[in-house]
């Protein structure tokens, strides 16, 4: 079962929950799917967790990954293929999440834009686009603070 999203405390935060929303909507049938598969379904800090079963597929089977992914954002959701990815991966999805709020619904196409220019310029298209390589950074400058 999902837990109540709370309500954004301030004004320019339900801001960033409508701007990010058609990402979410995603993520949502993500999570729609998953709880309906057996996945789990919770909320950690106003960002909508999703992990297991069809989630878990997906992201093993769905991107040009080696290996596949563990786990990946969409606007105000995180979907992961388990715990562990999900704990692993949290305070980069989280950079995420922060770049989907100020990109709102152009963060997607923003996205693919990034991985075709990366591979343009001779870079793979995950670990070089300027998407990660800002999410890497951020997510390494707050571990050094």
């Amino acid at each position: 079962m999902v837990d109540p999203i709370p309500v954004p405390a301030r004004p320019h935060a339900l801001l960033r929950y409508l701007w990010a929303s058609p990402n979410s909507l995603l993520g949502l049938g993500l999570a729609a799917a998953a709880s309906a598969t057996g996945g789990t379904v919770s909320v950690v800090d106003g960002v909508i967790e999703v992990q297991g079963s069809v989630v878990r597929t997906m992201l093993e089977h769905a991107f040009l990954i080696e290996g596949g992914a563990s786990a990946m954002t969409l606007g105000h959701v995180v979907v992961a293929r388990d715990e562990a990815a999900l704990s692993a991966s949290r305070s980069h999805e989280r950079v995420h999440v922060r770049q989907a709020e100020r990109w709102g619904p152009l963060f997607l196409p923003a996205y693919a834009v990034a991985s075709a220019v990366a591979l343009l310029q001779g870079g793979h298209h995950y670990r070089d686009n300027a998407f990660e390589r800002a999410a890497r950074h951020e997510e390494k400058t707050a571990a050094l603070a």
